[in-house]
């Protein structure tokens, strides 16, 4: 009894309790997107190279895939604000997954594995509108909260992530991946299905349809002339957006040569691929759930620092990992998932304490679009280090984890002020 006093009590479970409506019910679908999405992440590189496709060109395909990003990451604010929130994120969730799944599950070179891509770049547009219907109805002081469970339900779908492991031990890379790309492809029709019956339009963007009902596209596209200035010469927007092209930069190297790196030169076997993401997941849980709370005294910088510091650290120490030592790379797994739980919530919270609310979907969709065009080359630039040493790619990601260590300790706290 006291325990459930206790959970009862519990400063996640009352964000819950409090924000009923959009935030629960997106928080509550976050598996339908990361059960498939974690049973499929760490082999999707393997994926295509077992199919022929060298580092050269997947390192290509995500730099051509960033650079068509920033076109919808661009277009994103305004779709959602003309559209609505509500519907662009349904937009979003069938071009942007549904049919780049369907394309995935069928690719068998390089033209195919590019194609779905690129599909799936429609999904920056569902990024600007998820994010505002998400939390535009929420109170400032419950956003750290609200991403904390976004992060939440997105680990507890990694714990499916064995089963993909098991299944390749037994029939191998590509028929495997084929299938969850297909069921990728249906849950994200059931994710559509339920956001149209289940969620409402917010506040803003039903104030942001009526005021652009009789604008078109092109002149909203004009108003981009004042609103960019603004965002450019506000200091503490361009620290936190240099922050995301950072992490957006280490997160593309990571995901996408981690497993290469691991297994083409580490010498571990493909099977336990599947076994660090559970790793991560169950260290982040632990994390999130009995210690992130007890952090809100310290606000956002010192966690963030802390968190950034042991991304360094992790990316320095798996250079120096000697071949087939599984310990170490355990304990990389380990520090990362913890910098992960103090880093990614805080990011995301800290831009939208920072952005003007009146302006989310369009500043938001300016900072995604430069955090990828920023990002857009390092896709390749990554692959061409790793065609001459697999441990390039993590010497350039902690040379600039270095740069945002220095950004984070210049931040400002932010202030909560009404959305």
């Amino acid at each position: 009894m006291n325990t459930n006093k206790t959970m009862g009590k519990h400063p996640l479970i009352e964000i819950l309790k409090n924000n009923k409506g959009n935030a629960r019910t997106l928080i509550f679908m976050e598996p339908l997107w990361g059960i498939p999405y974690n049973l499929i992440a760490p082999f999707a590189t393997l994926f295509m190279y077992n199919q022929g496709i060298t580092d050269i060109q997947i390192g290509l395909i995500l730099s051509i895939a960033m650079f068509v990003q920033v076109f919808f990451s661009f277009f994103g604010g305004i779709l959602t604000d003309k559209l609505g929130r509500k519907y662009t994120t349904m937009l979003g969730d069938f071009f942007g997954w549904s049919v780049a799944c369907l394309i995935w599950a069928i690719s068998n070179n390089f033209w195919f594995f590019l194609l779905a891509v690129l599909f799936n770049s429609f999904e920056q547009i569902n990024q600007t509108a998820w994010y505002c219907l998400l939390i535009e109805d929420v109170e400032p002081k419950d956003l750290l909260g609200v991403y904390t469970w976004v992060n939440i339900g997105g680990l507890v779908a990694i714990f499916f992530a064995p089963l993909s492991g098991l299944l390749i031990s037994s029939f191998s890379v590509i028929p495997v991946i084929r299938v969850l790309y297909l069921v990728f492809a249906f849950n994200m029709m059931i994710k559509v299905i339920i956001t149209y019956k289940h969620c409402n339009e917010t506040r803003q963007g039903k104030i942001r349809k009526a005021e652009t009902k009789n604008t078109s596209v092109l002149k909203l596209l004009y108003e981009y002339k004042d609103l960019i200035p603004k965002v450019l010469k506000n200091k503490e927007i361009m620290k936190v957006l240099a922050v995301c092209v950072i992490l957006h930069i280490t997160n593309l190297v990571s995901t996408n040569f981690f497993s290469l790196y691991v297994t083409q030169r580490l010498g571990i076997t493909e099977s336990y691929l599947a076994f660090f993401p559970i790793l991560n997941a169950a260290v982040m849980l632990i994390f999130m759930v009995g210690i992130q709370h007890r952090l809100d005294t310290v606000k956002f910088r010192i966690p963030m620092w802390t968190g950034l510091v042991m991304y360094a650290g992790c990316s320095l120490l798996l250079i120096l990992t000697p071949k087939e030592n599984i310990s170490l790379i355990i304990l990389y797994v380990i520090v990362v998932a913890v910098a992960n739980a103090l880093v990614m919530p805080r990011k995301d919270t800290l831009l939208q304490l920072t952005i003007n609310p009146n302006e989310r979907a369009r500043i938001n969709a300016l900072i995604m679009s430069f955090t990828i065009a920023f990002a857009s080359p390092f896709g390749y630039f990554a692959g061409w280090l790793s065609s001459f040493d697999r441990r390039l790619p993590f010497v350039f990601i902690f040379s600039i984890f270095i740069i945002a260590i220095m950004i984070i300790g210049s931040i400002r706290e932010p202030e909560f002020q009404d959305s």
